[in-house]
């Protein structure tokens, strides 16, 4: 009994839209969005600038409203959703962004607790041991008590990965993580995000339009076009779709 109910959990999508319209501030920049992310999925969305890929990724958060259509995340009804549940929705996704969001007045450390103090965390033995945790997942607790300035790029998204990490959501959402970094930097650290898929089965949705990332580190591929965005394969479209 207890096996069919995981089972049945994990055949749930931790995102959910059906027909949904996803707007820009109070234009509709994508018409009839339907999209299933499941727990151990890995799913782009690639498409030029403008494309609506962004206001996707704000409209899972509840930056965005939902106005038309069905939505949810990790059980979270986004029609409708009251402005005091989405910290809560906030507290089951982890958020990566490109220009990493770091507070630079205080070290790593800091940055970190920061984060479990806002979320409910009390007990300081529970926090020092997350952070811990979280640090050592990505290759950083040698950096505890650097600030940020004293990073390199890519140091500092993996602390912002960490930050992630912390409440261990069952989806991190990432946007354009890797625009700000070199190749080989990018490579770390979609390695980094891979791993975390692989192992912890968390489910990673990014926003890129690098095609090089999607080629190497095989996904779901959701392409926006044309105030669409559909899940393909076909490499011609997505050509088309990335063509500036």
């Amino acid at each position: 009994m207890e096996g069919k109910a995981i089972q049945a959990a994990k055949n749930e999508p931790l995102v959910s839209f059906k027909g949904a319209d996803i707007l820009n501030g109070e234009n509709t920049v994508i018409y009839g969005l339907d999209m299933d992310v499941f727990p151990g999925d890995f799913v782009y969305i690639v498409g030029k600038v403008g494309t609506g890929k962004t206001s996707i990724i704000r409209t899972m958060i509840a930056e965005n409203p939902l106005l038309k259509g069905y939505g949810s995340v990790c059980g979270y009804k986004l029609n409708g959703l009251k402005d005091k549940d989405i910290p809560y929705l906030r507290r089951k996704v982890g958020v990566v962004f490109q220009d990493f969001q770091l507070l630079m007045d205080r070290n790593v450390e800091s940055n970190l607790e920061f984060v479990l103090k806002a979320t409910g965390w009390k007990d300081k033995n529970a926090v020092d041991r997350r952070i811990r945790e979280v640090l050592d997942d990505v290759g950083m607790s040698h950096k505890a008590h650097k600030m940020p300035h004293q990073l390199s790029g890519g140091e500092q998204q993996r602390i912002a990965i960490a930050r992630s990490l912390l409440n261990r959501p069952k989806l991190i959402i990432a946007d354009e993580p890797t625009g700000n970094l070199d190749n080989e930097t990018a490579d770390g650290i979609l390695r980094l995000l891979t791993s975390i898929n692989n192992e912890d089965g968390t489910a990673i949705v990014m926003v890129t339009h690098n095609r090089n990332i999607f080629e190497k580190y095989r996904g779901r591929i959701f392409v926006c076009k044309d105030e669409s965005c559909e899940e393909n394969v076909n490499d011609e479209v997505i050509d088309l779709a990335l063509t500036i």
